[in-house]
């Protein structure tokens, strides 16, 4: 029975898996369709599908002890299983490594963007309060108010 549910925590690991990579490759579209609010949506739904998939991972932890606990992986009850439910593991298990490996590489894809898309508007940012900075550094006091600079227009003003 526990071997069964085994089995079946492999299933849905990969499909979570499956749709982590989805999210991620979306993730990426919304990046490059410059769309902060909706990336930010996907980010909250990738996250908590990470953490069931951790969830998922505990429990397989929790579930290859139960039958053995001397075992820390699935490949050591391979003996205990029957020869059909044992193939279907090594091919889960084989399929899982090869998505999260595409999972991998799409979530660097993503950073990458991200990274990008951050560089170009803080450089952005950086021109435009360089174009908007005074140019003349003594134009302020040093109590943060605007110097007052002598007038070379004294005698218009009354003064002498």
């Amino acid at each position: 029975m526990k071997l069964r549910l085994i089995e079946e925590n492999l299933v849905r690991q990969n499909k979570a898996t499956m749709l982590l990579l989805i999210l991620l490759e979306e993730e990426f579209s919304r990046l490059g369709q410059l769309k902060p609010q909706s990336v930010s949506q996907i980010e909250l739904s990738i996250q908590e599908l990470m953490r069931q998939i951790v969830a998922e991972r505990y429990s397989l932890r929790k579930l290859i002890g139960g039958v053995d606990p001397e075992a820390q992986k699935v490949a050591e009850l391979y003996p205990r299983m029957e020869e059909a439910m044992a193939t279907k593991c090594q091919e889960l298990i084989k399929r899982l490594d090869g998505i999260e490996q595409k999972c991998a590489i799409q979530a660097a894809k993503n950073n990458e963007m991200a990274m990008a898309l951050f560089d170009q508007s803080k450089g952005l940012l950086d021109f435009m309060h360089n174009q908007i900075k005074p140019k003349n550094t003594s134009a302020y006091a040093r109590s943060g108010r605007f110097a007052q600079a002598p007038s070379s227009a004294r005698l218009l003003s009354g003064r002498m």
